[in-house]
């Protein structure tokens, strides 16, 4: 059992997504794992900033941002950061699960996002891409 918190960056330029994204994941989405902090992003800028810093172990891109869609962020996020931490894409409409493996993206949340599913997504994602080593 884990007791390590975890950073998890959600981004989104709705305040709103952002907030229903951090309520449907949750404080702890798994008992088997620790407490997950959020860090929010409104820009790129800010996305690109806090992946670069090493203290991500996920990030949660909206999928319909603006000017910027998490889609293209992802893919972007995937090409150019060397052992870049998953990343899960919130979309709409099921039908844009397809775009999310062009994005290279680890997982897909599907607006409206149910709780238990959202949960259980995200942690997932992070069991599967936990570190052997301790990050430093």
């Amino acid at each position: 059992m884990s007791t390590q918190a975890m950073t998890v960056l959600v981004f989104s330029h709705r305040a709103e997504v952002r907030e229903a994204i951090i309520t449907a994941v949750g404080r702890r989405p798994a008992p088997d794992l620790g407490r997950v902090r959020y860090i929010e992003a409104e820009t790129v800028a800010e996305v690109l900033s806090e992946m670069d810093s090493g203290a991500i172990d996920l990030a949660i891109l909206d999928g319909e941002a603006q000017p910027t869609g998490g889609m293209g962020l992802s893919r972007q996020l995937k090409h150019e950061i060397d052992a870049c931490p998953p990343v899960i894409v919130a979309v709409r409409r099921k039908d844009d699960r397809w775009l999310a493996t062009w994005s290279q993206a680890d997982a897909v949340l599907v607006h409206p996002l149910d709780p238990l599913a959202s949960a259980e997504t995200v942690a997932e994602v992070l069991r599967s891409h936990r570190l052997p080593a301790v990050r430093g």
